[in-house]
C-alpha cells in the first residue's frame, strides 16, 4: 500500500505516520507543519519523516509532484490535522480516497475552536472523526464518528485536545487497517453541520459581563497560547483561577523548580 500523508506537528500525527511505517505501508511523501519552539522531538512529523527516510516536501511541490505523474500509484492520500484545505488533484489522486482525521465529532463541529465551544456550552459527550476529503471543508462522506464522555466541569482546552489525540490516533490505526487489509469503507453523507470560523473564535475569547468566567478560562487553556482574555489599560491580559495555578505549581514542583 502508498500513501501520502500530510500533517501537524503532534505526537498523534508523529505516531501515525511511524505505525504507519510500522506496518508496511510505502509512504511516498509526507508534508509537515515547520516545528516552532515548544514543539517537542516527540511531536515532530519531520523527524519521523526523516528517521524512514521519506521525502518531505511542502504542500506547494505536493501539488506540483502529483500533477506531473511524478507520485507513482497512490492508494490513499491522508490528512491527518492538515490545517489548509485540500484540493485537486489530491482529492483524486488516491485509490481508495483522501481520508481527514478531524478531532471533533462531525458534523457537529466543523472547523476549528470545537474544544472551546464544547466546553463553554457545558457537553457531556464529544468526539473525533474520519472523513471522505471533498472540496468543501469539513463536509466530505463520514467513514467513521467515535463520540465519548467527557466531564465539562474539569476538561480544558489542553485536556481535552489530549484525550481526543489518543482517541483520533486509534481511529487512525483502524481505518488504515481496514484500507490494508482490502475492506471497503463506509460512506456516509454528513447533512448539516455547524463550522466555527476563528473570527467567531476569537471574539468568544474575551471575558464579558455575564460570563461563567471558570468556565471560560478553563475553555481557553492552552498554554503557552493566550486563554481568556481580559483588557487592562490597554493590555490584553489571560485569566487563570486557582485550580490551574495548583496544577502548574504541580508542573513545577515535577521539574524540579522549587526554592
Amino acid at each position: 500500500m502508498r500513501a501520502l500523508f500530510m500533517g501537524k506537528c503532534k505526537r498523534s500525527a508523529a505516531r501515525a505516520l511511524d505505525g504507519l511505517v510500522a506496518e508496511g505501508w510505502d509512504v511516498a511523501a509526507v508534508v509537515a507543519a515547520a516545528p516552532d519552539e515548544w514543539t517537542t522531538p516527540e511531536q515532530r512529523l519531520d523527524l519521523v519523516a526523516e528517521r524512514h527516510e521519506i521525502a518531505l516536501v511542502d504542500d506547494a511541490d505536493l501539488y506540483a509532484m502529483a500533477e506531473h505523474g511524478e507520485l507513482g500509484d497512490v492508494d490513499l492520500v491522508i490528512s491527518f490535522l492538515f490545517w489548509k484545505r485540500i484540493r485537486e488533484p489530491l482529492i483524486s489522486l488516491g485509490r481508495v480516497g483522501c481520508l481527514n482525521f478531524h478531532p471533533a465529532p462531525l458534523p457537529d463541529f466543523r472547523g476549528v475552536g470545537g474544544y472551546n465551544v464544547a466546553i463553554l456550552e457545558g457537553l457531556e459527550r464529544w468526539g473525533v472523526s474520519c472523513h471522505f476529503v471533498d472540496e468543501r471543508f469539513d463536509a466530505g462522506d463520514l467513514v467513521e464518528v467515535e463520540r465519548f464522555a467527557i466531564d465539562p466541569a474539569c476538561e480544558t482546552a489542553l485536556s481535552l485536545d489530549v484525550v481526543s489525540q489518543e482517541r483520533l490516533l486509534q481511529m487512525f490505526r483502524r481505518v488504515t487497517h481496514r484500507v490494508r487489509s482490502g475492506e471497503p469503507l463506509p460512506r456516509t453523507p454528513q447533512g448539516d453541520g455547524r463550522y466555527v470560523t476563528r473570527e467567531e473564535l476569537e471574539a468568544l475569547r474575551t471575558i464579558r459581563a455575564g460570563d461563567d468566567v471558570e468556565r471560560k478560562v478553563r475553555a481557553f487553556w492552552y498554554p503557552p497560547w493566550p486563554g481568556a482574555v481580559v483588557d487592562v489599560e490597554g493590555r490584553t491580559l489571560t485569566l487563570v483561577d486557582q485550580a490551574l495555578l495548583e496544577q502548574l505549581a504541580g508542573v513545577y514542583r515535577a521539574a524540579g523548580t522549587v526554592p
